[in-house]
């Protein structure tokens, strides 16, 4: 380049001329539009007041700046912070976003924001991709800035461990209360009860009565579908006033202990204040049961002996693996003999078929295995009419109510049987409490001496002595509270069948399943014209089957 080129090139430089646009001349000629969250973590009047005062607070902010426009507050109130997905305001926030609706938020603190750190850095980092700010006006954080994250980072964090810290501390409480004895009943949905005027549960009496005949008409041997179908045939009110009951309503009912006057507690547990998942506890903490808590509409045995007929029903064995191949079978209430007739040559139950033939009809009783498998399994195994079967029956129950006197001895002394002691147990319930509260009192006492002298290991063996005692004795006094309750059911069953027999007329004409149930135990087909009826209480009798006189009929 020539000298001359040069000194023009230089004027031409000076000639030009060079405006700066200002940053923020720039911003103040775009309206942006602002959105405010804000959110208090519960319902009282002192959060009330502060949710209202922060509303009015982002409205008079927002109006105050001639280069925003305020798109709308979202505001949830009483909502948890630790997760996103229970405030349905911060959701249609993150939806307006989404939409291209909001270019900043404005939010009074990270901890108001969110609790859990993982929900905040991932909506933050989501909003920020949209090219969205959150200010945190607290901490003074603007989430464009290139070192905002991890300040959020640990200020998230040190929000959630508080929320964990405030969840420890509640869970604690109640627990706490729950040693002492004071239990916190849900009213909405318990049927039957309401709150007194002493703040204890008090028994509604219309509501008791049905109560009482669900759990009357579950151990007569309905199913909950039979006492379903009556509850709302009669337009019986359910817990919520309406007349449709579910099945899990009813079995709510028959396995609570609330009904016997008790109080189970910690029956569920949270997971932890973030998931927050409802878990049922199965052991993997302590439960505490208050009894003789409140008044109770059943009674304790009463309860006891729903629970054991629960355990049976479940327990049944199906009769074939060809019909159910998990080996359990499906309890059936429409007739007491599908769970009781069995095959005396193979030992499987008898099912009920029904036959059709130019129009009519013939119901019979099979032997399961005969019927799935032919005779691979069971070769002579009879079929019964249902007729017949049902008289013979009835002829048998009959035969024991004219000796009514001799047969209530003999299952009064096979109740005596049943019920007998544990062999070699000698000590009761209370007696073993006592010794565990003695053997805790002592642990204290050693464990204090322990930290006096300074060590732990001069005890070791006598901490291992007392922990393994007491391991003993808890798992005797297991036992034996579930040999009781066991106890408690047969003790009632026998006594139901001793009640059935005093109060029994000389002769049952007609055939009704709920009787049959409380009386008969088992029906053994022995041969086509003979069986064996075993009452409960052991009673055997064995009776001759008349044959059908008319094999079909309509």
């Amino acid at each position: 380049m020539t000298e001359k080129a040069g000194v023009k090139g230089d004027l031409a430089l000076a000639q030009q001329r060079v405006i700066v646009i200002e940053a923020a001349e720039q911003q103040e000629t775009a309206r942006l539009r602002v959105a405010a969250y804000c959110r208090v973590s519960s319902d009282s009047s002192d959060q009330h007041n502060s949710f209202l005062a922060q509303l009015n607070y982002y409205t008079s902010l927002v109006g105050s700046r001639d280069s925003w426009t305020l798109v709308d507050i979202y505001a949830d109130e009483g909502i948890t912070g630790t997760s996103a997905e229970r405030r349905p305001d911060f959701q249609r926030l993150l939806a307006d976003c989404r939409k291209g609706l909001v270019d900043k938020v404005l939010v009074k603190s990270i901890s108001r924001f969110a609790r859990n750190t993982v929900d905040c850095l991932h909506y933050i980092r989501a909003l920020r991709q949209m090219g969205i700010a959150v200010i945190f006006e607290k901490e003074n954080i603007n989430t464009l800035d290139s070192d905002s994250e991890m300040i959020i980072t640990m200020m998230g964090a040190f929000a959630q461990a508080e929320s964990e810290s405030m969840s420890q501390n509640i869970r604690w409480g109640k627990r706490q209360a729950m040693r002492e004895g004071r239990a916190y009943l849900n009213y909405s949905n318990l049927y039957a009860y309401e709150k007194g005027p002493d703040g204890r549960p008090q028994v509604i009496p219309e509501q008791a009565e049905v109560v009482r005949r669900i759990y009357n008409s579950f151990l007569a041997g309905q199913n909950l579908r039979m006492i379903q179908a009556w509850l709302e045939d009669e337009k019986i009110p359910s817990v919520w006033g309406g007349t449709a009951w579910t099945i899990s309503s009813i079995r709510g009912i028959l396995t609570n202990e609330k009904y016997c006057g008790d109080v189970l507690q910690q029956k569920t547990f949270i997971s932890d204040c973030i998931e927050r998942r409802s878990i049922r506890n199965t052991g993997q903490l302590p439960m505490y049961l208050i009894q003789d808590h409140h008044e109770g509409i059943v009674s304790r045995e009463t309860f006891h002996a729903v629970k054991a007929e629960f355990a049976r029903r479940n327990a049944g064995k199906a009769p074939s693996r060809n019909k159910s191949p998990t080996g359990r079978s499906c309890y059936s209430a429409k007739y007491a003999l599908t769970e009781r007739l069995v095959c005396g040559e193979c030992g499987t139950a008898y099912r009920r078929c029904a036959w059709t033939k130019r129009g009519k009809k013939r119901v019979v009783w099979r032997c399961a295995s005969r019927v799935d498998y032919g005779s691979r399994y069971c070769k002579d195994s009879p079929t019964m009419d249902e007729n017949p079967l049902q008289e013979a029956i009835l002829a048998a129950i009959n035969l024991a109510m004219s000796r009514k006197e001799e047969l209530i001895a003999q299952i009064e002394d096979s109740m005596g049987l049943e019920l007998a002691l544990i062999p070699g147990e000698t000590m009761s319930v209370s007696d073993m409490d006592r010794l565990i509260s003695e053997l805790e009192q002592e642990f204290r006492k050693l464990f204090a001496a322990s930290r006096e002298e300074g060590g732990y290991l001069g005890h070791a063996d006598a901490f291992k002595r007392i922990t393994l005692d007491m391991a003993a004795l808890k798992e005797q006094r297991d036992a034996l509270l579930e040999q009781q309750h066991t106890d408690s059911a047969a003790s009632r069953r026998i006594r139901d069948a001793v009640r059935l027999l005093d109060a029994g007329s000389a002769a049952i004409t007609e055939w009704d399943e709920s009787m049959i149930r409380q009386l008969v135990d088992t029906v053994t087909v022995l041969a086509a014209d003979r069986i064996l009826v075993r009452l409960r209480g052991g009673v055997e009798i064995e009776q001759p089957v008349e044959e059908a006189q008319v094999k079909w009929y309509a």
